[in-house]
């Protein structure tokens, strides 16, 4: 039983809470009882993963099969996150390895790398946006 003392406009209350059934709390307030009804905590809405459409910077997310998809290199989110920044440009060489997009997953930013050389040939993703697991980030060529 948790007890407390209040003074409201010079009068003085000594509250004591006691058990708390379901949404029923009983108070003794100066040594009279009073059962209190409280109002139920609103559930959290369970919001809706958003997936957005590819930036339109050239490229759809993925290469049709049969064109191009056998020289582009995709790289993909690895796990859902934010991307904070983008390295890379349209039409700039990386080597694999290199550093293309930081990505912020579960409190930590994730340096994702060119898996092949080649040339960028679109970015997908803006800085700021949601990206899902596998989403597509990079082209490169």
């Amino acid at each position: 039983m948790k007890e407390y003392k209040y003074t409201i406009n010079g009068n003085k209350y000594e509250v004591a809470i006691g058990d708390i059934t379901d949404n029923v709390a009983t108070l003794t307030v100066n040594g009279e009882e009073f059962k209190v009804e409280m109002e139920r905590e609103a559930e959290p809405e369970k919001k809706k993963p958003v997936v957005r459409a590819a930036a339109a910077s050239g490229s759809a997310d993925e290469p049709a099969a049969g064109t191009a998809a056998n020289k582009a290199n995709v790289l993909k989110a690895p796990l859902p996150g934010v991307i904070t920044d983008i390295l890379v440009e349209v039409g700039q060489e990386v080597q694999a390895g290199d550093n293309v997009i930081v990505l912020e997953a579960m409190k930590m930013a994730n340096n994702l790398q060119a898996e092949k050389s080649g040339k960028v040939t679109a970015i997908c993703v803006q800085v700021g946006q949601s990206v899902m697991e596998d989403e597509a980030l990079v082209v490169i060529e």
